[in-house]
């Protein structure tokens, strides 16, 4: 499968270990010396607005990508993203009184 590098950034990226979904790959590693993939990049998301900066981003090696179909491309990677904790919803009584 011949694919480019443009078409590549495209495609959402799926982890099979967990079923999460990484985000979209937005930069390619390559190794100029032998003209190979090395990882893919996913950037971590923006933390208000990007006024806070982003989370880390995750690199993913050429080695742990399973599939590229495509719209998707599914890896087997361990660790590195921190689950997302969900805040809590109160109601607006309970946040006006306490309870």
């Amino acid at each position: 499968m011949v694919c480019r590098a443009s078409t590549l950034c495209d495609k959402e990226v799926v982890n099979i270990s967990d079923g999460c979904r990484l985000g979209c790959v937005d930069d390619v590693e390559i190794n100029v010396d032998n003209a190979c993939v090395v990882s893919i990049i996913v950037y971590g998301k923006y933390r208000l607005f990007g006024l806070l900066g982003r989370c880390e981003d995750v690199i993913i090696r050429w080695e742990d990508i399973k599939l590229v179909g495509e719209d998707t491309i599914l890896v087997s990677f361990k660790g590195g993203v921190p689950p997302q904790r969900k805040k809590k919803k109160r109601g607006f009584f309970n946040g006006l009184f306490g309870g």
